[in-house]
Parts: structure tokens; C-alpha cells; sequence
């Protein structure tokens, strides 16, 4: 006769430590026999991605997509750099150019005297820089701080047009001759330093100062003769007449050097040990889940280097016309309202960093506003205006706790912002995914090439608006 006995420990059974009889097979010795139930693995880094959902994508035959526009007479609307040693701070001449007048300016030796000239001046939160009514004084840059332009409304009343950051200027038509008096009050909402060029400075300048202000004219005249908040050169039209007056001819230009958008890629090289895949394959693929989880660390990728690529990304890439400032710091629903501006035709989605909407929620509460949600494939978020307010943690935050929020208009129709990437790929795994098989090396190591092919183009500059340097932590 063969007899067969189960011995269990004291310590795996809870009734032998009492002193109990084993009436019946413990779960621990029961748990050999069993199957185990595996989840997938399971990986953090995963997003929702939805800047890589919401864009259309559009085909980039030969790798490089071509955005063709109509010419635009650049209007120096760029940021002036400003650079500090210890507390004196001073203005980079080549970036002077950035000045409407001064566009072009081929005179390198000419920039470096006026930089040379900007006298530091420092103001506290709340002081007046310059007034309305008073005459022109100068050219200003402003090198930090933020400054609020204030102007008279139709009944009196005083407004606020815009809210500057660092970077900013103002006065340049001071180089052209201009002397009407001043049509803003600027105004200071931190400690400030800014950077003044008075008209006296310029006479230092000798037989320079005259070259100098027949250039800052002749682009003055061009500036005037373009479309009014486009750049673009003017297409001549005649409307409401009567009789049988001359009708204006006219043609339409294009940019003679259109910029063109090379695909970039984000790849790596994924290894398998064969002895993994041959022998550890049930109950799943073990290529199959390392090609899983690689691919969606590429797609973050993409998704981070379409926003942050300072060559394609979107952060980089939007003019500085679109770009403003948050009034008080917190982004509130009236900064979200002149966001909404930037981007008036057809706005798509607005994309920000978690945290970012968090802080636009608390803003909406102390207000006693509550936004509504909307369905987005299935998925219930924030809306603000009927356009929904999508999460990014790509978006930076900074150090000093500030980040920003993109609107965008998406489509090629709608002149908007759109992916780049190339189907039909060798060893195509996913659209512009490939997985390229590189062999078995003497280590009997698999290798797989993973790669992917990508960029975002912006086709005109309204398409994409941002708010930056939102502040996240305020707190009343």
C-alpha cells in the first residue's frame, strides 16, 4: 500500500498555531497546483497623448513638407535680447535688428554704438515709464519684469492693451523721426529693468545717425503699404464704386524661400535574448510586450519633441504676435479670452500642462465659475468656450513654478497646424513605425531597429497662440 502525506508547517497554517487539527488542504500548498492570473506589463510613463490624437496628419513624400505663403514683409515683431553682468545689463546689438526699423540693418558696427548707448534704468511695481499725451522720448526695452499698456477706452475710461514681458519694446519709430506724443501709458506691475536709447544719443553717432534714420523710413513706408495685422503684401481691390472708374490691377506674391519641414526621427534598438523568446513565451509574447512598451516610449517622445524641438516643436515655433502674457500671473478666464483672440477662426483645442489646468480651476471657483465638460472619444474634459482644454505633461514647467497654454487650429483646409510623418515605410508596424529586424549577434542577442518619422508644421502664423509664463502656485 502507498501512502501519501501532506506536511504542513506551523507558521504557513493558522490552525496548527491554535492547536486545531488540518481538516482540509491549505490555500499555500493549494496555490502550487494553481495557474497564476499575469497582468501585462504595466508601464508608467503612458499618456493620454492627445496632441498626437487631435492632429491631422498629412503625408510627407521625400521626407520634407514645404509651407508655400504669400510674402510677408517681416515687421521686426521678434523680442530684443538682453544680457546681464551682475546687476548691469545690456542690449545684444545684433538683436537690435529685432526693432521694426532697424530690420535688415546691414551696418554691424552702427548696432554695436547704439547698444553701447541704451542707458539702465530701474523702476518699482506701479510706476508710470512712459504717458500718454507726452512726447516720444526714446527707444525702450524692457530686459525683465512685466509691464502693463494702458490706453483711454471710448468713454474715458482707462483699459488695459496688452501686458508685456521681457524682451519686449516699444518706441522704435523714435529712429525714423517720429515725434507724436506717446498714444499708451506703460506702466509697471513688478520691479522692472529697462533699457533706454534716447533721440540725443544719436548724435554721437556723426555722419552714421543719418544712414541710419533714412533706413528706419524707408521701412516705415513699407510697413505702411502692407495689410494691417498680416505683414503681407497688400492685393490692390476696388469695391462700392460707381460709374466707370480704373480698376486697380494687382497679383499676389509668394515668399521666394518658403520653408520646408524635414521629418525628424526618434529611434533605438530593442534586444531579446533568444533563450527569452524561445522559452518564456507563454502566456505572452515576450517580443511582442518589449515591442509594446518601446513603442509608447517613442510615441512620448514624439509627442515631447513636437512641442519642445526648438527646430519644429510648437512652443518654438509660434510667432511672436501670438504670444501673451497672463495679466496677473494665475491664468484666469480673462486670460483665456484673450488666448481665445489669438486664435478667433475655428480654434480646434487648447492643450496645457495638468497642473496648468488646475491653477485655470481655481481661478474659475474664487470666481464662482464652473466650465463645462465636453465628450472627447469617450472621455469627459474641460472646456473653456465650447473649446476643450486638453492635459500635456510635455508642456515644461518651470522652476519658478510657470508654464504656458496653446491654442491651435488644426487641418490643412483651415490653414492650421498639422503632423508630418511618411506611411507605406519599409517593415512598417504602425503609420511611420517601422521595425526593422537587424539579426542575431554572437551573444544569441535578437536586435530590432524601432523607429519612427515626424515633425509639425505650422502653414500660417494665427494658427497656434500661446499664453505664457502662467504662474501655478499663487496663492491668496
Amino acid at each position: 500500500m502507498v501512502v501519501f502525506s501532506v506536511t504542513e508547517t506551523v507558521e504557513s497554517n493558522p490552525a496548527l498555531r491554535s492547536g486545531q487539527q488540518q481538516m482540509s488542504l491549505g490555500t499555500s500548498a493549494a496555490r502550487n497546483l494553481a495557474t497564476t492570473t499575469k497582468s501585462s506589463p504595466q508601464m508608467q510613463g503612458i499618456t493620454s497623448r492627445w496632441l498626437l490624437r487631435m492632429l491631422p496628419w498629412v503625408q510627407a513624400r521625400g521626407g520634407a513638407y514645404r509651407v508655400n505663403r504669400r510674402l510677408v514683409y517681416t515687421v521686426g515683431d521678434g523680442r530684443v535680447t538682453c544680457v546681464n553682468t551682475g546687476a548691469r545689463v545690456s542690449v545684444v546689438p545684433e538683436e537690435l535688428r529685432e526693432l521694426p526699423v532697424l530690420r535688415d540693418f546691414g551696418d554691424d558696427a552702427v548696432l554695436e554704438a547704439l547698444a553701447a548707448r541704451f542707458e539702465q534704468r530701474e523702476f518699482g511695481p506701479g510706476e508710470v515709464i512712459v504717458e500718454a499725451g507726452r512726447p516720444r522720448d526714446g527707444v525702450y526695452v524692457l530686459a525683465h519684469g512685466r509691464v502693463e499698456r494702458h490706453g483711454r477706452g471710448k468713454y474715458g475710461d482707462d483699459i488695459v492693451l496688452d501686458v508685456l514681458a521681457g524682451g519686449s519694446h516699444f518706441g522704435g519709430e523714435v529712429l525714423a523721426g517720429a515725434e507724436e506724443p506717446w498714444d499708451f501709458t506703460a506702466k509697471t506691475v513688478t520691479r522692472c529693468t529697462v533699457l533706454v536709447l534716447s533721440p540725443q544719443a544719436l548724435g554721437g553717432l556723426d555722419g552714421q545717425a543719418e544712414a541710419l534714420r533714412e533706413h528706419a523710413r524707408n521701412v516705415q513706408d513699407r510697413l505702411q503699404e502692407t495689410e494691417e495685422g498680416t505683414g503681407e503684401a497688400a492685393i490692390e481691390l476696388a469695391a462700392g464704386h460707381v460709374g466707370e472708374p480704373m480698376i486697380p490691377g494687382t497679383f499676389v506674391d509668394y515668399e521666394r524661400e518658403p520653408r520646408e519641414y524635414e521629418l525628424s526621427v526618434a529611434q533605438t534598438v530593442l534586444r531579446v535574448h533568444t533563450r527569452v523568446a524561445d522559452l518564456y513565451n507563454e502566456p505572452m509574447n515576450q517580443v511582442e510586450q518589449q515591442l509594446r512598451l518601446t513603442i509608447e516610449a517613442l510615441r512620448e517622445r514624439q509627442e515631447h519633441e513636437m512641442i519642445n524641438n526648438r527646430d519644429f516643436g510648437l512652443l518654438h515655433n509660434a510667432s511672436f504676435d501670438q504670444r501673451i502674457q497672463p495679466r496677473s500671473g494665475p491664468p484666469t478666464p480673462d486670460d483665456l479670452d484673450q488666448l481665445m483672440a489669438t486664435v478667433w477662426k475655428e480654434p480646434s483645442f487648447l492643450l496645457a500642462h495638468p497642473r496648468t489646468i488646475a491653477a485655470f480651476g481655481r481661478e474659475c471657483s474664487r470666481r464662482g465659475i464652473y466650465p463645462q465638460s465636453i465628450d472627447m472619444s469617450g472621455h469627459k474634459v474641460p472646456s473653456w468656450r465650447g473649446v476643450p482644454l486638453l492635459p500635456c505633461n510635455k508642456i515644461p514647467v518651470t522652476k519658478a513654478r510657470t508654464s504656458s497654454i496653446l491654442l491651435m487650429r488644426t487641418g490643412e483646409k483651415n490653414r492650421g497646424v498639422i503632423g508630418l510623418h511618411q506611411t507605406g515605410i519599409p517593415d512598417e508596424y504602425e503609420p511611420g513605425l517601422s521595425v526593422r529586424f537587424m539579426g542575431i549577434n554572437e551573444q544569441a542577442i535578437i536586435s530590432y531597429l524601432v523607429s519612427t518619422y515626424y515633425s509639425a508644421a505650422v502653414l500660417v502664423p494665427d494658427a497656434l497662440g500661446i499664453l505664457e509664463d502662467v504662474e501655478l502656485g499663487r496663492e491668496d
